[in-house]
């Protein structure tokens, strides 16, 4: 097994927003759009570690949120346009603003828990 050099937070970014290994920077990380690969098939990095939960989507859901209703609400005000131009204005947007980055976020906290070595939290005894 190689040794592979520390990297910044940039670089382990960097590499989470290519979907790429975030130990060696080279290998793919998804099997499909959102499944993950078993392992690096370059440096061989079980991938079992890797817990993202929701958090890749709230985030998404929150920035696509706030980047649809500004728009929306600015549309109805300035132009007041029926309820079925609003669907067919905003459904596109929300599946661009929701689906597209959704795979970039996710690996970008895979490679910052990699990075920063997060693991679930444990309670430890203490002395009495």
């Amino acid at each position: 097994m190689t040794d592979y050099p520390p990297t910044t937070v940039l670089q382990s970014a960097m590499r989470g927003l290519a979907c790429k290994c975030p130990r060696c920077g080279q290998g793919k990380m998804y099997a499909g759009f959102l499944t993950l690969a078993p392992s690096c098939d370059r440096c061989g990095l079980d991938y079992a570690f890797i817990d993202t939960g929701d958090g890749p989507a709230i985030f998404i859901i929150m920035l696509a949120g706030a980047i649809v209703v500004a728009c929306a609400l600015i549309v109805e005000v300035k132009y007041q346009p029926p309820f079925w131009l609003h669907a067919a204005l905003w459904l596109p947007l929300i599946l661009a603003t929701t689906l597209l980055p959704l795979r970039a976020m996710k690996s970008l906290l895979i490679a910052l828990q990699f990075h920063h070595k997060a693991a679930p939290g444990q309670l430890i005894d203490r002395p009495k």
